[in-house]
């Protein structure tokens, strides 16, 4: 047991897969996913966009394969992405084959939607010969009709069903390396399908909430929809689903995960909301040191508190802190020790000074000098 046994997480043991040579499930960290918005046939665009995402913390990169020339454009996109790629095919059964054959790490698919057991059979056989994944891919928005049919609208059940359907023409296909999701728009129904989900499957699970809308309802909606699910175990992978910058997508994705101490990557920045007893203008100050130190991929807390009623407490708790003071005086905080005061000009380069400092020496002490910060 740890010593804050309130913010253990049990996760739910799984199989564990690979998505290229990132690997799913039992007890390997929670990657995070997001997919392109480019044309997938316009290598150029989508590489870059590709290497965007891995730069700011993505682990696993989808793209769209509607036609025959989005996989052909696979070849060269697998071989210089950064970062692992799963195809997304819909209904085509040759797609899947093609892109399997020209390198995708992982194929997003409905089996029920392929077609005739010959034409899933040909996948499976392409996805085994390739050493490429399966992620069945169900969605409340496009759900078999029989199933439909069943339910009368789509439920947690109708989602559950449609997996465990799916789950079986793998296995019976003698096919085991996928993982499974059951996404609805639906906050509510998504939440109880993976709970379902998970009491009867031991597949990795990638979480999501889809077409969960702009920045800012769309990030609420997957904060509170993956963050109930993972509080309680349940989630292998993630993506949160934006209409904007696949960027920003990540970013919300490992916040979520940093937030439940199931990742460390980065600066996490404690601050507060400021008010007429700030020394300092917090605010501007957070957004400068969040892009100021956007390039540190190392694990270190940060607070900036702008008045003395919480600031000493924060910065107890955290690698390095400032404590706002009255006429341009504000104290410096290491590991809860009070250092020395600065003045409100010198707050940002002192502290993106000590940040990588401390950085490097996380570096040094972990005997990889040669990794990136």
């Amino acid at each position: 047991m740890s010593i804050r046994p309130f913010r253990d997480i049990n996760r739910r043991k799984t199989k564990v897969i690979n998505v290229g040579k990132v690997k799913i499930g039992g007890n390997n960290p929670i990657s995070v996913q997001s997919m392109t918005n480019t044309l997938t046939n316009n290598v150029k665009e989508t590489l870059n966009q590709i290497n965007n995402i891995s730069e700011v913390g993505g682990d696993i990169i989808r793209v769209s394969c509607p036609d025959e020339a989005s996989t052909n454009a696979l070849k060269e996109i697998t071989k210089h992405s950064p970062i692992p790629v799963v195809a997304d095919i819909h209904f085509h059964f040759k797609r899947a084959i093609e892109a399997a054959e020209n390198g995708a790490d992982c194929l997003r698919i409905n089996p029920g939607n392929i077609g005739a057991k010959n034409k899933i059979a040909q996948v499976i056989s392409a996805a085994k010969n390739n050493n490429c994944s399966i992620r069945i891919g169900v969605n409340s928005g496009s759900l078999e009709k029989d199933i439909l049919e069943k339910y009368r609208e789509p439920c947690p059940e109708a989602l559950v069903d449609s997996a465990i359907r799916n789950v079986k023409i793998l296995e019976d296909l003698d096919f085991f390396n996928f993982k499974v999701s059951v996404k609805s728009s639906d906050v509510f129904l998504s939440i109880k399908a993976y709970k379902e989900l998970s009491k009867v499957i031991d597949y990795p699970l990638h979480l999501g909430i889809t077409e969960a809308g702009s920045f800012i309802p769309g990030s609420i909606k997957s904060s509170i929809g993956l963050g109930n699910l993972l509080l309680e175990g349940i989630g292998d992978t993630i993506r949160v689903s934006l209409s904007d910058d696949p960027v920003e997508e990540v970013k919300i994705g490992n916040e979520i995960l940093k937030s439940l101490n199931l990742k460390n990557r980065g600066v996490k920045i404690i601050s507060c909301p400021s008010c007429a007893r700030q020394g300092f203008q917090v605010i501007d100050t957070v957004k400068i040191l969040e892009e100021k130190l956007s390039h540190i991929k190392t694990p270190i807390t940060l607070s900036i508190i702008g008045c003395v009623v919480n600031g000493p407490g924060e910065a107890a708790q955290t690698d390095i802190g400032i404590t706002g003071g009255g006429q341009n005086s504000n104290m410096l905080y290491l590991k809860g020790v009070q250092t020395e005061k600065i003045g409100n000009k010198d707050i940002i380069s002192k502290v993106v000074e000590l940040v990588e400092k401390k950085a490097e020496e996380i570096k040094i002490k972990n005997n990889d000098p040669s990794k990136k910060s």
